[in-house]
């Protein structure tokens, strides 16, 4: 009996391990260069996860249950870390790389992952990307954890070697996305980051590539001229209003709108997104587990405010997830008690859908940031509002519930439908038509207090 369940286990594998993987579109920018569509100009909305460290943490099975949810949840991009440490080893306790030298990542002959002398590091991370692909989620690749690169100054001739392999594995795969940096400032070993990009621009010239910076900081700063950086990234989180008092960072607290509206105008135009918000569950701030966690309201508002000012997606993430805690983990940064397979259903987590699902709800690549729809003023903190519209629609959220005063004029016709769209539900009020004033004013639902947001939904008639 125990040899027949051994060999239908092998079997099992044998059938992940030849299984023809999924291939997803290529994805591409759009052509005003503010959006992701597919290789057939569909519109890509961006709804990533953070889940850094699931190379390395998860197990084959865990790693499929993690994919799995968030497919399931409408994700479709997860960001992860290749390696995290210059002894970074994964559930199999297999190394990533030899000697702890980044231009040596350790390989081993074969792929089998029935067999621990085949099975490696490496081998591990396609399984993910392939499983990732048959579920439709793209996979964000940060390369080499900025603090690695910090700690072993690795010098850009080592870099170039080891971005030449990733290159060399990955160039195949349709669901890679590359993440340059990680969590530092692009100022820091910049020759090492310009290097890793370069190299990846020309040995996989079909993938996107970005830079994940420092918090408070955006890619754009230092690298938005670089023929390799096809879309920028912005780190907005973790810190509150009155946290965010570094001399060296931009002091735009939790507005992360912000960040936004100061890579729409650079030039050449390029692709933004908010790709490290504040997380659900994680203190404010970070270090002081006795503060205040960020709450799924807390995601909401920075996702809307994001997308509405004019990014292409919104990134996600969760304190109990991006580090993947368990059970048998000897501890867990940020104060997490929580474990992944439980707060991945987390609210905020379940929510992102409602954004993504209204963002293509309406003509999608004709959207523009308009704040000129907002009549009166347009509010400070938790009450400002945030407008976005296309020709013949508009969308302004609240954070608060507050009364919204619009230009109406901004739009065609002679009337206007509106309705409330509800960001915790994803459902729609009742349409009301109404004629077209040059200024009209709304009234959400509800009492105004922090987090009974709504979206106001226009349409022309």
């Amino acid at each position: 009996m125990l040899k027949r369940l051994l060999c239908i286990i092998v079997v099992a594998f044998a059938v992940y391990a030849f299984t023809p993987v999924k291939t997803l579109s290529e994805l591409q920018i759009s052509a005003n260069k503010r959006f992701f569509t597919t290789a057939d100009q569909k519109p890509f909305f961006w709804l990533g996860d953070t889940g850094w460290l699931l190379f390395s943490k998860l197990n084959r099975e865990d790693a499929e249950k993690y994919l799995d949810v968030r497919s399931k949840q409408g994700f479709n991009v997860i960001q992860v870390m290749v390696v995290h440490s210059s002894k970074e080893t994964n559930a199999y306790g297999d190394s990533a790389l030899t000697a702890k030298n980044l231009a040596q990542p350790k390989t081993t002959s074969g792929n089998n992952p029935n067999n621990a002398e085949e099975y490696d590091y490496w081998d591990h991370i396609d399984w993910i990307v392939d499983r990732a692909a048959d579920k439709g989620l793209y996979i964000a690749l940060v390369p080499v954890w900025g603090s690695v690169v910090k700690e072993s100054k690795y010098t850009p001739e080592q870099a170039k070697t080891y971005a030449e392999f990733l290159a060399k594995r990955y160039s195949k795969k349709s669901n890679i996305i590359w993440m340059n940096g990680g969590d530092i400032a692009g100022s820091e070993f910049t020759n090492v980051w310009n290097t890793i990009g370069a190299t990846l621009r020309h040995e996989d010239p079909n993938h996107l590539i970005t830079y994940h910076p420092r918090g408070r900081t955006q890619s754009s700063t230092w690298f938005h001229n670089e023929d390799w950086l096809d879309f920028n990234c912005f780190q907005s989180g973790h810190r509150t209003y009155a946290q965010d008092t570094s001399a060296k960072d931009l002091k735009y607290g939790e507005d992360n709108w912000r960040y936004v509206n100061v890579d729409y105008h650079k030039t050449p135009v390029k692709p933004t997104i908010d790709a490290e918000p504040s997380y659900e569950r994680i203190p404010y701030g970070l270090h002081d587990v006795t503060l205040p966690r960020w709450t799924a309201a807390d995601v909401r508002r920075y996702g809307y405010w994001s997308v509405f000012a004019g990014a292409c997606g919104y990134t996600y993430g969760n304190n109990d997830v991006m580090q993947m805690h368990k059970p048998t983990d000897k501890g867990s940064a940020y104060g997490s008690k929580g474990y992944w397979y439980n707060s991945v259903n987390d609210p905020g987590a379940k929510q992102m859908v409602y954004l993504k699902k209204l963002m293509l709800s309406r003509p999608y690549f004709e959207r523009v940031p308009d704040q000129n729809l907002i009549a009166g003023k347009q509010g400070t903190r938790y009450n400002y509002l945030l407008a976005t519209r296309g020709e013949k629609y508009a969308f302004i959220y609240t954070y608060t519930g507050r009364n919204i005063a619009v230009n109406a004029a901004k739009l065609p016709g002679t009337k206007v439908k509106f309705c409330w769209y509800n960001p915790r539900e994803g459902s729609f009020s009742k349409a009301v038509i109404l004629p077209k004033k040059s200024v009209m004013n709304f009234n959400p639902p509800g009492q105004p207090v922090n987090g009974n947001d709504w979206v106001l939904v226009l349409d022309a008639v």
